[in-house]
């Protein structure tokens, strides 16, 4: 047997080749190729970023053999078969995915109607961002792009069916690439173009890094396979094809890991097999892999695959030090170090869920309403970096990571291949956790990007949005409509409050909307809604509980009291049913804003308006002082100005959208100054006199001023509030309002005698 068996490897190029002669067969009892686009997406990432991607078993065929097994070509293979020479055992799916990717067959792709194309998008790869360089289209723009190379270059767009092209197609598309970038240094070197000149510099040094990468992959990259020898008897292949498929899933790093460590006297399989009741809230068949990535983000940070060989223990890899000097490194010294670092991340991943299932944490109840499980590495990495500070820096990461999950949910950042987002992410937000001023991007992008979500189009369960959505209410204390009492995980579903069957009679999409569901239990689905209108079900419910209370009930449901009159109309018409979409869009977007945006999730009531407080007081002096000030910032004191110009400075660097053409009013520039600079700017030697009249006194400017400051960081930085600070800070409160009041009816006086 063991001479019937040859390992060998082939070069990417001599693959291609291959595939495109004609020279490997599917036999009839393979399975059909089924791979997704994103399936084959996938694959070509592994491949550019030097990744294994498994080997091949192959049979060397003879004509007899080809019929027994009726083997037919690869999928949307046109060429001949008189090139056949091995027969597929396994492989089939990668190599089909290659010859699809690679000659860009005129074939639509497995289950769809359309053709697809795919491309890589060399600047974002040469950038290290390989989660948005591997792209595919199927449609028209995809068609032309593929056929127009001026295109590709501007666009820095690279087919990957030029790998499939015959003779010198490569070599000539790279130095294209590079050529046209090398013509536009030229063109804006001609016209003193400077800009221009340093773009055409950075994207030619990008077509040559490429271009350097494309030559070394396709020559260098092996691809492994056994080759089975052609006088192989059929029984003896066939048993070997069955004992590798009888597991019926196939060979994933965990399963290497586990290989590679069994001469070290680990047994992952074991190890995973202690752990998994303990992570079985989640239903997915990574998170054996999710526990081996938490160590490795632990570790170094990093969680792909090829950072994954690097926990064997005793294996090296070089880094370089801070002086820029290469030097080796074991991260993971000895079995007994290993056997520690998965108990860790094995008690981080079970920590991270027990918070996330949390009906008053983040809301996901039932494993079928987490928004993502790709997230859970980064989240439990980060519960444990959390865990690891002092303990009074602890609620403050804790408030972070926060921000940072729901900014992720509602900006769908982890809906995709994840490794280098969760890198990212690790190492974005431990910064941040020593440095507030370190703020990632991402957390501005969701405030300024929230509430352009159209929460309308979110009707598919499983989506990070609707399931988002879906926490939300939960932890807002949705409480069910008959018992008044928050529905369980297992006796709880997202009900329609408009039933289903009218939105199907009136043609309406949207009945199946996220803003047209809430958690409710079966028996008030079945024996309160059933399909009745809502003007039929809920006068039935007032008349038996009282307003008040059905009031309140919709309320923790973030139905507002507009939105139930909306529903209470007679007769209930698609008119108002989209009148009511909206209005409870507008009441989920304010919950967006109030609980995840400014961080009260975590607050009581009182404690919630008090903070509501603090921040509309600091909007109105905001307000007040650019007034006084005729919104002039040369009027500010130096210090002042100067703080706030790095803040925005700041800003900008962490955000490239942000419009620096709008700094330039007082009102604007206010956004980026804290409490402490409004009082020092109202209590300036050179502005005073323009406050006196409405604030009287400094020592009492001041006094209000601490009062509100001291309630506000004890809020924001999640401490315990005591009645002390609480008292001063509403009595802080309502001086302010006070006096901003009395101000605002002298100006409106003033302009009314004006007028007159």
């Amino acid at each position: 047997m063991r001479d019937a068996q040859k390992l060998d490897h082939v070069s990417l190029t001599s693959l291609v080749n291959r595939l495109r002669e004609g020279r490997y067969v599917i036999p009839d009892f393979q399975r059909d190729f089924e791979w997704e686009p994103w399936d084959i997406s996938a694959l070509m990432r592994s491949i550019f970023l030097d990744y294994y991607i498994g080997s091949l078993l192959l049979w060397s065929g003879k004509e007899e053999n080809f019929d027994a097994l009726a083997c037919e070509p690869i999928y949307a293979f046109n060429g001949s078969s008189e090139n056949r020479h091995h027969i597929v055992l396994d492989g089939q799916q990668r190599l089909t995915a290659m010859y699809y990717a690679f000659m860009a067959p005129d074939a639509p792709a497995p289950k769809r109607s359309s053709r697809y194309r795919y491309f890589i998008r060399a600047d974002r790869f040469i950038e290290g961002a390989y989660d948005d360089a591997f792209v595919y289209d199927w449609t028209r723009r995809g068609e032309i792009l593929a056929n127009d190379q001026k295109k590709q270059f501007h666009g820095h767009f690279f087919p990957l069916s030029v790998i499939g092209k015959t003779g010198w197609a490569l070599p000539k598309w790279a130095q294209g690439y590079v050529e046209y970038w090398e013509d536009k240094d030229r063109e804006a070197l001609e016209v003193a173009d400077r800009v221009s000149d340093q773009e055409a510099i950075e994207n030619t040094e990008i077509a040559r890094s490429f271009g350097n990468h494309l030559q070394s992959i396709t020559e260098d990259y092996q691809i492994a396979y056994i080759d089975l020898d052609r006088e192989l008897e059929l029984d003896k292949v066939c048993d070997i094809f069955t004992q590798i498929n009888s597991r019926g899933v196939r060979l994933d790093i965990f399963d290497l890991i586990n290989a590679l460590l069994r001469p070290k006297g680990l047994k992952l399989r074991h190890m995973w097999r202690a752990a998994e009741q303990r992570l079985d809230f989640v239903d997915s068949d990574r998170m054996n892999v999710y526990v081996l990535q938490v160590m490795s983000i632990l570790r170094q940070g990093y969680c792909s695959p090829k950072y994954l060989y690097y926990l064997l223990p005793g294996q090296e890899r070089q880094v370089r030090d801070s002086t820029g000097t290469l030097i080796r490194e074991t991260l993971v010294p000895s079995a007994t170090a290993f056997e520690g670092l998965w108990g860790k991340a094995v008690d981080s991943l079970e920590r991270a869920t027990k918070l996330l299932r949390h009906p008053q944490q983040f809301g996901a109840i039932h494993s079928r309403y987490l928004p993502y499980i790709s997230i859970l590495p980064a989240f439990a990495a980060l519960q444990a970096e959390a865990r690891s500070l002092p303990s009074s820096r602890q609620l403050d990461a804790q408030r972070k990571i926060g921000h940072w999950y729901w900014a992720s949910v509602f900006l769908n950042r982890y809906s995709g291949s994840v490794e280098s987002t969760t890198a990212r992410d690790y190492f974005d937000m431990t910064s941040w956790f020593g440095d507030d001023e370190a703020e990632p991007a991402l957390i501005s992008e969701f405030r300024e990007r929230f509430r352009s979500i159209d929460l309308r189009r979110e009707t598919r369960r499983g989506t990070s949005v609707y399931n988002g959505i879906f926490n939300l209410l939960v932890l807002n204390g949705a409480r069910d409509w008959i018992t008044d009492a928050a529905p369980q995980h297992d006796d709880l579903d997202d009900h329609h409050i408009v039933p289903r069957a009218w939105g199907r009679e009136n043609n309406l999409e949207s009945v199946d909307s996220i803003l047209n569901r809430t958690p409710l239990t079966a028996n008030t689905n079945r024996n309160v809604i059933g399909n009745k209108l809502p003007n039929e079900y809920l006068p039935k419910l007032i008349a038996e509980n009282g307003d008040e209370t059905v009031y309140g009930l919709l309320k923790s449901h973030l139905i507002s009291p507009v939105g139930l009159s909306i529903l209470l109309r007679e007769p209930f018409k698609p008119g108002d049913f989209e009148e009511f979409l909206n209005d409870r869009q507008r009441t989920i977007q304010d919950a967006i804003e109030d609980l995840l945006v400014k961080s009260r999730l975590d607050l009581s009531p009182r404690l919630r308006e008090l903070d509501s407080g603090v921040e509309n007081i600091e909007l109105s002096l905001r307000h007040f002082i650019a007034r006084e000030l005729q919104d002039s910032p040369a009027l500010l004191p130096n210090h002042i100005r100067e703080r706030i110009k790095d803040r925005f400075a700041q800003a900008a660097k962490r955000n490239p959208a942000l419009d620096t053409r709008n700094f330039n009013t007082l009102a604007t520039q206010f956004e980026y100054a804290d409490l402490r600079e409004l009082q020092d700017t109202i209590v300036s030697k050179t502005l005073w006199e323009r406050f006196e009249i409405s604030f009287r006194s400094k020592d009492q400017v001041a006094i209000r001023f601490d009062q509100l400051s001291q309630l506000r960081n004890t809020i924001r930085h999640s401490r315990q509030v005591s009645d002390l600070v609480q008292k001063d800070g509403e009595a802080a409160i309502l001086w302010f309002s006070k006096a901003l009041k009395k101000q605002d009816e002298a100006t409106q006086e003033l302009q009314l005698a004006n007028e007159s």
